[in-house]
C-alpha cells in the first residue's frame, strides 16, 4: 500500500512538472537576494562569486540485515500460510569539499547514516505480489557536518546536525501503511551563534493544465535557515536556489553557503529534484 501511495505521488509530481514551486514569503523575498546553484546534487557547485572544489565522496554503502526472529508468532501465522520476519536496512555515505567566495574558503566534511527496521509478511509457497509487504517499525536518519575555516577564529567553525526519527511503538502509530515523512530538521552552531534548520514542504501545486492539484502527502521542497532574530536564508531544493538575507556580511554569507551546499551535496537523503 505504501508503494502505491508513493507511485501516486510520483505521478502527480510528473504531471506538475516545472509548475511545482517553493513559495518564498513575500516579506522575506523583499529583503533577500536569490542565487541559482549550478551543479546541485552533482560533484561541483557554483553560484554568484561562490564555488566549491570537486566533491570527494567515500563509498556509499547500503546493506540489508536480519533482525529478530518471530518463532512464537510464526507458529501461529504458519497455520494460515503466512510468515513474518524482520529486516534492517542500513545506508551510509561521506563527502568532503571546500567552498570559496574568492577571498576566503571553508572546508566541509559531511556524513549521513540511515537505518530502517521493518516487519515483513509473506505467503508461504507463493510468488504473490503481496509477498514482502513491510510495515516500518523504526526509522533513523542522521546527517552531521563539520565546517572549518582557514583561520583560527572559532566563529568560522560550525557543526551541523540534522535528524529524522520515527518509532511506531513510541508514537503509537496504528496506521500500518503510513509513510515516513521526509522532513529532517536540526541546527548549525559555532558555539556562540545558532542557526535553526527547518524543513519546508509543499502539498498543493499547479498542474501543467493550469488547474490546482493536491499531492497525497507533503513533499520536501527546501529548508529555512533562521536565528532568534528571524529568517536569514532559504534553500530551494526544487529550483536549486539559495536566498540570502541582505543584511548578512560576507563571513555570514560564506557560512550560509557552506551549510546550504552541504545540504545539496547529500545522497542518502536526496529529495530527487
Amino acid at each position: 500500500m505504501s508503494s502505491r501511495l508513493l507511485l501516486i505521488g510520483l505521478v502527480f509530481m510528473a504531471a506538475c512538472g516545472p509548475s511545482m514551486k517553493l513559495t518564498v514569503p513575500e516579506r522575506f523575498r523583499e529583503q533577500a537576494t536569490m542565487q541559482h546553484v549550478k551543479g546541485a546534487h552533482q560533484n561541483k557547485m557554483s553560484f554568484a562569486n561562490y564555488s566549491t572544489s570537486r566533491i570527494k565522496r567515500g563509498m556509499q554503502i547500503k546493506y540489508p540485515g536480519w533482525g529478530r526472529l518471530f518463532f512464537l508468532d510464526n507458529l501461529v501465522l504458519n497455520q494460515f500460510g503466512i510468515s513474518k520476519s524482520e529486516t534492517v536496512e542500513n545506508e551510509k555515505a561521506r563527502f568532503r569539499f571546500s567552498i570559496s567566495d574568492g577571498n576566503n574558503s571553508l572546508q566541509v566534511f559531511g556524513a549521513e547514516r540511515e537505518v530502517e527496521k521493518r516487519h515483513e509478511y509473506s505467503i508461504l509457497n507463493s510468488k504473490s505480489v503481496l509477498n514482502g509487504i513491510g510495515i516500518v517499525q523504526q526509522y533513523e536518519y542522521v546527517f552531521s557536518a563539520l565546517i572549518s575555516g582557514d583561520t583560527t577564529s572559532e566563529s568560522s567553525k560550525w557543526e551541523v546536525l540534522m535528524t529524522n526519527l520515527y518509532d511506531r511503538k513510541a508514537s503509537k502509530d496504528m496506521n500500518p501503511f503510513g509513510l515516513i515523512k521526509q522532513e529532517d530538521s536540526g541546527l548549525a552552531t559555532n558555539g556562540t551563534d545558532t542557526i535553526f534548520i527547518k524543513p519546508l514542504s509543499i502539498k498543493k501545486t499547479e498542474l501543467s493544465n493550469g488547474k490546482s492539484g493536491k499531492l497525497p502527502f507533503k513533499v520536501l521542497s527546501g529548508y529555512e535557515l533562521s536565528t532568534t532574530g528571524g529568517v536569514i536564508g532559504i534553500v530551494d531544493l526544487i529550483d536549486h536556489n539559495i536566498w540570502y538575507y541582505n543584511e548578512l556580511d560576507n563571513a555570514e554569507k560564506l557560512s550560509i553557503s557552506a551549510i546550504s551546499t552541504a545540504l545539496l551535496a547529500r545522497q542518502v537523503n536526496d529529495a530527487k529534484w
